[in-house]
């Protein structure tokens, strides 16, 4: 977090002083919550953008480290190849299996 100092005249402070003792909370965060809604973090532009976000605030998504994007840059394989092993396997989809262990929803 970053600290902001300001310099207020004091009759400015005091208004300010009774405007947050009036929920009851601090000045700071007072102030804080104001700026919040006036300079609001700037939408994603699509909800895969907004899922990736949510997921990523959540500390549920990061960047592969240095040694995943180096694995990644050695692959050799297309997208068509490893769809054709999938298709050969047979089976359930993933998506199923995992379905199946989950159970069902209550």
């Amino acid at each position: 977090m970053t600290t902001l100092i300001l310099e207020l005249q004091p009759d400015l402070y005091d208004r300010l002083a009774q405007e947050a003792a009036r929920p009851g909370q601090p000045v700071e965060k007072l102030v804080e919550e104001w700026l919040e809604r006036r300079f609001p973090p700037p939408a994603p532009a699509c909800e895969r953008e907004r899922a990736i976000a949510v997921l990523r605030e959540a500390g549920l998504l990061t960047e592969p480290g240095p040694e995943l994007k180096r694995q990644a840059a050695q692959a050799t394989m297309s997208l068509e190849d490893i769809q054709a092993i999938f298709a050969r396997v047979g089976g359930k989809p993933l998506s199923e299996i995992v379905l199946d262990q989950r159970g069902p929803k209550e």
